[in-house]
């Protein structure tokens, strides 16, 4: 079986991407495949921010984090994104911060790269 990591380039915003990269995650995984990380990247880095404040008829993001986390997928973020976007990188939850190099390291072992953005 192949060995994927998953990476989210979107803000909060665009639900569809978050619902799409979910929905691989679990039919990967249910398929025997593996993933190694799910990576965030640009605007999508606002998804590990612990003041993050939905309505309650929107997608519950946190709720599908915790599902994949649940699931033994590693959670990452991009530390320079974050940055750059006020997310405080002390208090990330369920997302460990890493660089671009440690999900390029990841990236070269795996098969396939997956895109959401």
């Amino acid at each position: 079986m192949s060995k994927f990591v998953l990476s989210l380039h979107t803000s909060v915003a665009d639900q569809h991407c978050l619902q799409n990269l979910s929905r691989f995650a679990h039919a990967a995984l249910q398929s025997g495949h593996q993933i190694d990380c799910i990576f965030l990247y640009q605007d999508a880095v606002s998804h590990a921010s612990e003041h993050l404040q939905l309505a309650s008829d929107e997608l519950d993001v946190k709720s599908i984090w915790q599902t994949l986390s649940d699931q033994g997928i590693p959670l990452m973020l991009c530390v320079t994104a974050a940055e750059k976007r006020a997310v405080d990188i002390a208090h990330t939850g369920l997302f460990k911060v890493a660089g671009l190099a440690e999900f390029a390291m990841l990236s070269a072992k795996a098969d396939k790269w997956v895109q959401f953005k």
